[in-house]
């Protein structure tokens, strides 16, 4: 019998020791440093020997010679989801999903995969048959594609996708799974490795699409080691608070795509519905005007969306003013109001002020510094600004007001909900025509005064 051979592991971030040690170098945090077996005996391909069906590519090709044709994105009904893998599942591509427990990621990806028009089997590790059933009865109980696998075990797993032949694979999760070729428990760390190296050699093999669920660890992070996330070809991230309805799907690394689209999904009881206009939701309904809020025009990828930004400035009760802002960079709060103090002349420092915006989202686009800046001074001299004004400009520390990217689409959707003014910067070149709403063109911060105080 061959020498079993093992190594140390830290459960943290998955470096790789020869002896065990207290702390580990690379995340310095203490105890997580764990014995695992790293060799069993000689392993086989992930199908069966006598499996011809594929056939390994033997020698290189020139780029030119490669065709593509044939692997057209695999579209399913879900548009949110088309548009964050930028236009549809790539064939032969590995994606992670990761999120919260009871944010909905199971929900999801079965939702998508009962509705898919493909062959499709769904690998369950957490939930029976019967389980998965009752849920699938409240989405889409008629599914004529979607097939139910309970299994832990990738090689079982694997014979019956010999078996059934799929074209499209979703496993939840990729931390329930074990290969018998690693003697350690599931969700360690090279139990995950050698389980995600198993569904890559297939996924690339068989131009098969595996949809892959991770847990994520407490601060955040999908759990397994870091190498997880670059082994795979798209990383996804599913936001939101489980005591709200909305949920939001980011994409964190797309190798066939940009990661600065963004997908909001509402949460109800017959599983997630498609929000294709956000920013009627991000806007609250109000029946009377209140002071410190205004709205923005931004982007996530190619999306303009209107956000509000709500200010609330105050005079300071304690020794030390406080600055707190939530979706928004507090380094870049600051910056504003000191522009503000010494460009226009408003004496904040004495005063509170705290930032929110609405939603629920994290926004890092200049473009929402005007609306900051309004919302501010309407809390500050406690003076409404007018509903039809949205704002759409980055504030420089000169006071200046500067030109931000792709204005006309910004300017569009603003007419598109109703909005009678928007203020932009008077160094952007505008070739729209013909438009309904008002175009403010202002080149410094104290023009944008005159209009609000």
């Amino acid at each position: 019998m061959a020498k079993v051979k093992t190594t140390f592991y830290c459960q943290n971030c998955g470096t790789q020791y020869a002896k065990w040690q207290g702390q580990c170098n690379a995340c310095k945090e203490w105890n997580t440093i764990a014995e695992e077996v790293i060799q069993k005996p000689e392993k086989s391909d992930w199908k069966s020997s006598n499996s011809t069906k594929i056939k390994r590519a033997s020698k290189p090709l020139l780029i030119n010679e490669i065709d593509v044709s044939q692997d057209a994105r695999m579209l399913t009904s879900d548009g949110e989801f088309n548009r964050v893998l930028g236009g549809g599942i790539v064939p032969g591509s590995l994606t992670l999903l990761g999120g919260e427990p009871g944010i909905g990621k199971s929900t999801l990806l079965l939702q998508i995969a009962l509705k898919l028009p493909y062959k499709t089997l769904y690998v369950s590790g957490e939930e029976s048959q019967k389980q998965i059933k009752m849920r699938a009865q409240r989405i889409n109980p008629n599914s004529n594609n979607c097939y139910i696998l309970t299994e832990t075990k990738t090689q079982n797993i694997f014979k019956q996708i010999e078996d059934l032949e799929p074209d499209i694979v979703v496993i939840d999760s990729i931390q329930t799974l074990h290969s018998d070729y690693i003697e350690s428990s599931s969700g360690s760390i090279s139990q995950i490795k050698e389980c995600t190296t198993e569904f890559i050699k297939f996924a690339k093999e068989t131009a098969t699409p595996v949809l892959l669920i991770g847990h994520i660890t407490k601060d955040g992070n999908i759990a397994g080691p870091k190498i997880l996330e670059h082994m795979v070809d798209t990383v996804l991230q599913f936001e939101g608070d489980r005591n709200h309805v909305f949920r939001i799907l980011r994409a964190n690394k797309n190798r066939f795509g940009s990661t600065n689209e963004l997908g909001i999904y509402e949460m109800q009881g017959s599983g997630l519905r498609e929000v294709s206009n956000p920013s009627e939701i991000l806007i609250s309904k109000k029946d009377e005007e209140l002071s410190g809020n205004a709205i923005a025009a931004t982007l996530e990828g190619m999306r303009p969306l209107m956000i509000e930004v709500q200010a609330l400035v105050s005079t300071a009760v304690y020794g030390t003013p406080q600055r707190s802002a939530t979706g928004f960079n507090a380094k870049r709060l600051n910056m504003l109001l000191a522009v503000l103090e010494k460009r226009a002349g408003f004496r904040l420092g004495a005063k509170d002020v705290f930032l929110n915006i609405t939603g629920g989202i994290t926004v890092d686009d200049p473009a929402i510094d005007l609306a900051v800046v309004a919302a501010i001074l309407s809390s500050n001299e406690d003076e409404a600004l007018q509903r039809d004004f949205c704002f759409a400009a980055e504030v420089g520390l000169s006071g200046e007001i500067r030109p931000v990217q792709r204005v006309g689409q910004r300017i569009l959707e603003a007419e598109k909900l109703g909005f009678s003014t928007i203020f932009v910067s008077k160094y952007n070149k505008i070739a729209l025509k013909n438009t309904v709403i008002k175009i403010q063109m202002i080149s410094k911060i104290e023009d944008l005064v005159s209009f609000i105080v």
